[in-house]
């Protein structure tokens, strides 16, 4: 053993290998430490735990297993508490070799690649974090479900040539659903419609009745009831998962009992305010840091980000590294010298989703973050504007999160100007080492 190279050491004497199924696991054990180094097990409680038993006779102290679907997840959590170092991989890391693919390969191939050391584990948050992380995912699931029930009631308004979505903004909001709910309780007079105006829509009372002048057929209204009955359900359900996620934020333990600074950014009620709680307040105690002093983070997008990736980075040892696992950094394709692309790799990473939501938001805000993101899209494109804006809005959130720092910010003019003198300073550099002297108009 010692004559090999280090790099092909066992470093994981006491390795197992798991191939995850939707029927059946299959795990290998080095051999010698049972009767047969490989075993099939199936995927009920009982099975996990004969699983486990085997293991611990087996001597195994460290498990890799693919992240299949969500079929690891129970397998997953009961041998971590039962005990073992258990390391989730990317099926991308374990590929077997060309032509020998089946399940007893595949298991004995993650058991030797992970007794060399050569596997490297997902990231996992801690438990109280997948809580959190569960009922964000809950929620996004619930309001997609909502949305599509939005759209059934603008095709039935359609229908019948009510065009109320061409007069608010919103028809969820207090005027079209105050409408709507009229139109349903049997009012066809579209005078008496338009008196349910809000003070604050732009368009006027006349406006609002001439959109409002249609054909009331009865299938129509039937399914306008019917996605009405069933938005205001998963609205209903979409509040208790806010309930349930404040509360689970509530027995966080907090690093401080200071308020969040004042003079910062001004942030409205409807994106710091949920299920009653000002999340603002709740997040700065849990981080010591004004997370929403950052440009385009609201309180979805914070909670998406933190149910993902928590509040401890120690698990990147710098802002690079947090990037790159989001996958918002350049690429590296390099051969023979040569950049061969520095596209992004894709990635359905939920915290970088929430990233570049943020960074969208900036397109025309008068901030910094905004000039930077229209200075990127003048030179290449928006999506790469995109990608940009989000890397610099994931590494103010690392800093902020390792350092303890505050953000404040510059505005459009003071980043223009920095980003003028940077061009000033680089231009005399260029011109020093050809010899010459740049000089402003009139100097």
């Amino acid at each position: 053993m010692n004559s090999l190279p280090q790099h092909l050491r066992h470093i994981n004497v006491n390795a197992a290998g798991i191939d995850i199924g939707s029927d059946r696991h299959l795990v290998a054990v080095p051999e010698g430490r049972d009767e047969v180094s490989v075993r099939e097990f199936g995927v009920f409680t009982a099975d996990l735990n004969r699983i486990a038993d085997w293991l611990e006779k087996c001597g195994i102290t460290t498990v890799a297993m693919e992240s299949t679907a969500v079929y690891w997840i129970p397998l997953f959590e009961l041998l971590e508490q039962r005990g073992f170092e258990v390391k989730l991989v990317d099926t991308r890391q374990t590929k077997n070799v060309s032509g020998r693919k089946s399940d007893v390969l595949d298991c004995q191939w993650i058991q030797q690649l992970h007794t060399y050391g050569l596997l490297q584990g997902a990231f996992r948050p801690p438990d109280e974090i997948c809580v959190l992380r569960s009922y964000m995912r809950q929620r996004e699931m619930l309001t997609q479900v909502s949305s599509m029930h939005i759209q059934h009631m603008q095709k039935a308004l359609q229908q019948m040539n009510l065009l109320l979505h061409n007069v608010v903004s919103d028809i969820t909001g207090a005027t079209g659903m105050k409408i709507i709910k009229a139109i349903i309780a049997g009012e066809r007079d579209p005078n008496v419609l338009a008196d349910n105006r809000h003070e604050q829509c732009r368009n006027t009372k006349e406006t609002i009745a001439k959109s409002l002048v249609g054909n009331f057929r009865d299938e129509h209204m039937f399914a306008l009831k019917q996605a009405v009955d069933l938005y205001e359900t998963y609205q209903a359900k979409i509040a208790e998962c806010e309930q349930a996620i404040i509360e689970h934020l509530a027995t966080q333990p907090d690093v401080t009992d200071e308020e969040p600074p004042d003079g910062g950014k001004r942030v409205p009620p409807r994106d710091r305010i949920r299920a009653g709680v000002d999340l603002r307040e709740k997040l700065f105690k849990l981080t010591g840091v004004d997370l929403f002093a950052i440009p385009g983070l609201g309180a979805d997008t914070l909670l998406t980000i933190t149910g993902e990736v928590g509040v401890d980075m120690s698990p990147w040892k710098t802002d690079k590294n947090f990037t790159s696992w989001l996958g918002l950094c350049p690429g590296t394709k390099i051969s023979g010298g040569k950049i061969l692309s520095r596209r992004t790799k894709r990635n359905a990473n939920r915290a970088a989703q929430a990233f570049r939501m943020a960074a969208a938001s900036q397109a025309r805000s008068q901030t910094a973050l905004g000039a930077f993101y229209r200075r990127i899209a003048s030179r290449s494109s928006r999506i790469q504007a995109l990608t940009a804006t989000a890397h610099k809005i994931a590494r103010i959130y690392y800093s902020m999160l390792t350092k303890g720092t505050t953000y404040v910010e510059t505005g459009q003019q003071a980043y223009e100007q920095m980003y003028k003198e940077r061009r000033i300073n680089a231009l005399k550099k260029q011109a020093q080492s050809l010899g010459y002297q740049l000089l402003a108009c009139g100097s």
